[in-house]
């Protein structure tokens, strides 16, 4: 059974950073993609960022582009994601995915699921 635990939301003004961090355990980190939703209230959750197995090729949403990065280190088994300029509509609870394969992306749904971290910016 695959784990996933998220770190590193919190509090945040907007135009600064957080790293949120998610480790995977309980399988083979490397046959996974793996991926960032965030879902605000009151709004559906959406797919931010993802990043495939090998971490050759990644996908971003449009709202994030140029902001966020998403990375992985397969000898770690951790998935970051990096988001900078933040703005008050990343406000959200954000959540660690993973897809046995090599997509995630596509309206793919995830094989399991973080537990999720409150992200929230303020103005």
């Amino acid at each position: 059974q695959v784990q996933l635990v998220e770190s590193g939301g919190g509090l945040v003004q907007a135009g600064g950073s957080l790293r949120l961090s998610c480790a995977f355990s309980g399988r083979t980190f490397s046959r996974y993609a793996m991926g960032w939703f965030r879902q605000a209230p009151g709004k559906e959750r959406e797919l931010v960022a993802a990043i495939s197995w090998g971490g050759g090729s990644t996908y971003y949403a449009d709202s994030v582009k140029g902001r966020f990065t998403i990375s992985r280190d397969n000898a770690k088994n951790v998935v970051y994601l990096q988001m900078n300029s933040l703005k008050p509509e990343d406000t959200a609870v954000y959540y660690c995915a993973a897809k046995l394969g090599a997509t995630i992306v596509g309206g793919v749904e995830p094989d399991y699921w973080g537990q999720g971290t409150q992200v929230t910016v303020s103005s």
